[in-house]
């Protein structure tokens, strides 16, 4: 008989005023000493109070710094820097410096607090970090946090298109599992029916939350504690399938091509209206919550090229080459080219008419 055994978060705080109580949190899972990453900016802006708080609350901070880096030399290097008294890695800020924390904390069997400073994506509670190796963006495994604080007044503080980033995320698991099932289906691959459970869980909570603006509280929480538990999915199934389908393999192939990629999640969002079309699988839900939120609106606002797509398109079975989504088939990567031009939402955010 094969037992699952996966690693879950011990402490998952998200509300208003959290990142208060990190050194309470700390000293209850008697991690007393602390080394804290920061990403670009944010020593600044407020990472002085939480360093202040965190020493008044008696957390011994041995080190702090802002990263901007994800070379994974450069990780390695920072890993084994490290004072031996640490009990504890902190990253807070953007995707980049939680994947180095993370990762930092991989490498040296250490828990790891994830502290998001945007809810982009659900990177923050996921096993795996996306490194540079050999010049090339990797993904690498992680350590699964220890345990995600999420302040929701931060959250509100950052720009809006990283909210929007992580509603596209977050709707993204709508095509993701269907892709899996499908290829499932086709003997590609095996589901796990407790991973699918879990992803579909989350994003029916959110897509069903009642919200007057993105910047609600309730909605906000909403949009986190689903992507958390997206990450949690990964880790049952033990990869990606349950929350990263053809839609993430269109805006994985936009990263490859384009100088400037747009926000991972908004590349994303736009795919998953695309691919549920071609899946004709719940696209009236995946369109009026982009409606509703105003993810349409900002996206277009930002003049995007439907060749760059249409490109991306012809692209994405070779990224996972492995994989049997529906992009796998050219019979479907004819379908999405054709809705890339026709359908009436891609011909509003395109500017085709």
């Amino acid at each position: 008989m094969i037992e699952t055994q996966i690693a879950i978060p011990t402490l998952l705080k998200v509300g208003k005023g959290t990142m208060k109580n990190l050194g309470t949190y700390l000293l209850a899972g008697n991690m007393k000493n602390a080394v804290v990453y920061f990403g670009n900016g944010l020593i600044d802006m407020f990472g002085q109070e939480i360093i202040d708080n965190l020493k008044n609350d008696g957390v011994n901070v041995i080190e702090y710094k802002e990263l901007d880096t994800v070379k994974i030399e450069d990780i390695i290097d920072l890993a084994f820097s490290i004072d031996a008294k640490c009990q504890v890695i902190v990253g807070i800020g953007g995707g980049k410096v939680i994947d180095t924390a993370k990762y930092v904390a991989y490498l040296r069997k250490m828990p790891f607090i994830s502290i998001p400073t945007s809810a982009s994506s659900d990177g923050f509670s996921s096993a795996s970090a996306s490194l540079i190796v050999n010049g090339r963006r990797t993904s690498v495994p992680a350590r699964m946090a220890y345990g995600i604080v999420v302040d929701t007044d931060i959250i509100k503080s950052a720009p809006a298109k990283f909210i929007y980033s992580g509603i596209g995320d977050m709707v993204s698991k709508i095509t993701s599992l269907y892709d899996w099932q499908y290829e499932s289906g086709m003997g590609y691959s095996k589901i796990n029916d407790f991973a699918v459970m879990i992803a579909k869980k989350a994003v029916n909570s959110f897509v069903r939350t009642p919200f007057k603006t993105i910047q609600d509280d309730l909605f906000l929480k909403e949009l986190v504690d689903s992507l958390a538990m997206s990450g949690i999915a990964n880790e049952i199934a033990g990869g990606s399938t349950p929350t990263s389908g053809s839609e993430h393999l269109i805006s994985h192939s936009l990263d490859k091509m384009l100088e400037r990629p747009q926000l991972h999640g908004i590349q994303v969002g736009i795919a998953t209206y695309v691919m549920s079309v071609v899946q004709d699988h719940r696209y009236v839900r995946v369109n009026t919550i982009f409606e509703q939120t105003g993810f349409w609106d900002y996206v277009e606002t930002l003049n995007l090229d439907v060749e760059d797509y249409i490109k991306a398109v012809d692209m994405a079975p070779t990224i996972k080459p492995h994989r049997h989504t529906y992009l796998h088939e050219e019979k479907y990567r004819d379908f999405a080219k054709q809705v890339l031009l026709e359908d009436s939402v891609m011909k509003r955010i395109f500017h085709l008419d």
